[in-house]
């Protein structure tokens, strides 16, 4: 047969109805797609018949399913281009993780997948150039299930852009009410606090079943990493922050629920060890570093929190990334040959006083608690192509500089720092004008704070990175528009790339 013709029997039989074994709709958790290349990308779904079973397995049944899966140049499905058999086994929550290979660099595709007659929604993705070719990106970070409803995810997949960027507590450990003190209840996660396998199992099915989200993660391909609670707030390393026995146990069943659940390639499951922090390059025009800000430190210093002294968090000794992320880092960043250079990560790295007055409070669980460290990162990125940062975890949009010496007016300026407020965490929020004032005279350095939910949304191009500071006034009902309150346009320097 033809191969043009084959292709097209293939794609009409994708839609023949064969017996059917579930007694429901397996797809309802949705799609989504990850880490782009020039020729491919993942593909992810994961089958669940009842997400809130609770024993974490998504009420399917033990046993291994075939889940067939194409690829088409066209949302008809009427220019197939791939298409394949993976397995969704009950030893992996009946998750799927495609790697597509073969396809064409720097234009769009649309995937779906089928399975015991029932067929998935279908997904937008794309490839990574070769060249310079725009790139439009969103970044978002931190969307507690209780604090409100997703409406973020929403219209942010209503610009539709072509990458998405999320720096992680894109689910939420606690148990009902665990977290409520600034925001209130909105919605109610399921019982308990995550303690194993199954807890994170389940608690990822209840995220990923909220259709907003399934929206967002259709529209583009997705660069995930993870921060501290997809497995316990303020993890460090080896070290539980609640001193809870199993520590490891419970990191490891967190590591592989969070692969079930992302489109990550299948390597960067490496036995006790989940590896988020990798390149990711946009052709010529740009290179994202993600980092990984919590699986390689060192514990916080002086007990972690918000604290006025603590002098064994100016010792370099201190490691937040760890020798071998540091040593990659460097070497990304020496070797990069990009016009952009977009860190992702986590938490602060900008230099932060929350003390209005005399004296200086800073938060040890951010950069502020490592800050010799901080100071040779930002040391290399004075020498780096046009370098942004790109940060979650704040709760609060920012637009900062930073610096090499925060405390010297005349200390250069060697890269920008954006962070993105949450999609749902801390609820509402609001804009207190006076309390805003007052934190962006304690700190210079950083121009703009804004206290309510949202995302950034970006576009790059060989000669400017413009972000639109997006945010909604309320997220405890559902509805609210999305609005621009600040754009930040970004030069690129003429000497670079």
């Amino acid at each position: 047969m033809e191969r043009r013709t084959f292709l097209a029997a293939t794609a009409a039989s994708f839609l023949l109805p064969p017996s059917r074994s579930l007694a429901g709709d397996p797809f309802t958790l949705g799609v989504a797609s990850g880490d782009p290349s020039t020729d491919g990308f993942v593909l992810w779904t994961r089958l669940a018949l009842d997400p809130l079973s609770g024993d974490g397995r998504g009420g399917m049944p033990s046993r291994s399913l075939d889940v067939d899966w194409q690829i088409s140049t066209d949302e008809r499905f009427s220019k197939v281009v791939r298409s394949g058999t993976a397995t969704a086994s009950p030893g992996a929550a009946h998750s799927v993780h495609v790697e597509a290979k073969g396809l064409e660099p720097g234009r769009e595709y649309f995937y779906r997948f089928r399975s015991e007659g029932r067929l998935s929604r279908t997904g937008r993705t794309r490839t990574t150039p070769v060249g310079a070719q725009p790139l439009t990106f969103a970044v978002a970070a931190c969307a507690h299930y209780e604090h409100g409803y997703y409406t973020a995810y929403r219209r942010l997949a209503e610009q539709e852009p072509d990458l998405v960027v999320h720096l992680g507590d894109y689910m939420y450990e606690y148990g009902p009410s665990g977290y409520t003190a600034l925001a209130g209840k909105v919605r109610t996660h399921t019982p308990g606090k995550c303690a194993t396998l199954a807890d994170y199992r389940l608690r990822h099915a209840q995220y990923k079943s909220d259709r907003d989200l399934q929206k967002a993660h259709a529209v583009a391909p997705w660069l995930v990493a993870f921060d501290d609670h997809e497995l316990e707030n303020n993890w460090a390393g080896p070290v539980s922050s609640t001193g809870a026995p199993g520590f490891a146990r419970r990191r490891a069943a967190a590591f592989r629920a969070y692969y079930e659940n992302m489109p990550l390639r299948r390597a960067s499951l490496q036995g006790a060890v989940l590896r988020v922090n990798r390149r990711v390059s946009w052709g010529t025009l740009a290179r994202f570093h993600l980092l990984d800000t919590r699986q390689f430190r060192d514990d916080q210093a002086c007990m972690d929190g918000v604290r006025a002294s603590c002098d064994e968090r100016l010792s370099a000794r201190r490691t937040l990334l760890g020798d071998d992320q540091r040593r990659w880092l460097s070497e990304g960043l020496r070797s990069s040959t990009t016009r952009w250079n977009l860190l992702g990560q986590q938490i602060m790295m900008a230099q932060r006083d929350y003390k209005v007055g005399p004296g200086r409070e800073v938060n040890l669980d951010s950069w502020d608690g490592y800050a010799p460290e901080r100071t040779r990162l930002l040391g290399w990125l004075q020498g780096t192509s046009n370098p942004v940062v790109l940060t979650g975890d704040a709760h609060m949009h920012h637009d900062a500089e930073l610096k090499l010496d925060f405390d010297d007016p005349s200390s250069p300026v060697v890269a920008r720092e954006l962070v993105a407020s949450s999609i749902a965490s801390d609820g509402d929020g609001y804009r207190d004008k006076a309390w805003i004032a007052e934190a962006l005279a304690e700190n210079p350095h950083i121009s703009y704070i804004d206290q309510r939910r949202g995302y950034l949304a970006a576009r790059l191009t060989s000669t400017e990175l413009s972000v639109d500071f997006r945010t909604l006034d309320y997220i405890s009902r559902k509805g609210a528009p999305a609005k621009t309150t600040k754009t930040v346009t970004i030069h690129a320097a003429a000497s670079a790339g």
